[in-house]
């Protein structure tokens, strides 16, 4: 990551376990593109495009949208991150993270490290109720959107422990401080990357 090599990262957590707000901070900190596949849905869906049409379906009933309808929207953006990337909100299943990485490991564009932001279940009900968003602030939404994570995203956790380096930090602590737990870890990982 040093001697001017680009940063590609991944952010894995539930909803509600900061996964935006990490990202931004990081994306700042080290000249990052932020990438938020939750982002370009909604904008989809708040322009009515035909792609926003299909997935706001999916979103309301708080489903994952098919890898189809995310990959082809996806690709653009991180081929455009010279720089490198923060990943937020995908890949969210070994399926799709296994489909992305034969898309881009042969333009060099994988995910180099994959932070997983672990936060304790009644903390994230208490972020995601609070939020209060349109459809998303129901209970029963609330309980559906963290059992599809639970059952979903977290073998991600294995798939890219045994793929590239994976750290995970503990999320139910205040932004900065989580911030700054990743930012010592990546420190880290560039002293121990990087050529001697």
């Amino acid at each position: 990551m040093s001697g001017g090599d680009e940063m590609r990262l991944l952010l894995i957590g539930a909803p509600g376990a900061g996964k935006g707000t990490q990202a931004d901070r990081l994306a700042e900190r080290f000249g990052l593109a932020h990438i938020s596949s939750g982002d370009l849905l909604r904008q989809h869906v708040r322009e009515g495009t035909a792609l926003g049409q299909q997935v706001k379906q999916y979103v309301d009933g708080g489903d994952l949208v098919p890898d189809s309808l995310v990959m082809a929207m996806l690709r653009k953006p991180v081929m455009a991150a010279t720089n490198g990337y923060v990943l937020d909100g995908f890949p969210r299943t070994v399926a799709q993270a296994e489909a992305s990485y034969a898309v881009v490991a042969p333009l060099g564009a994988e995910v180099q490290t994959a932070i997983h932001l672990d936060v304790s279940r009644e903390e994230l009900v208490r972020r995601l109720l609070a939020r209060g968003r349109g459809s998303d602030d129901t209970e029963a939404v609330v309980e559906h959107r963290l059992q599809v994570y639970q059952d979903n995203t977290v073998p991600l956790l294995e798939y890219y422990a045994s793929r590239e380096w994976l750290f995970t930090v503990d999320g139910d602590r205040p932004e900065d401080a989580v911030h700054e737990d990743i930012v010592s870890r990546l420190k880290k990982l560039d002293s121990f990357t990087a050529p001697i």
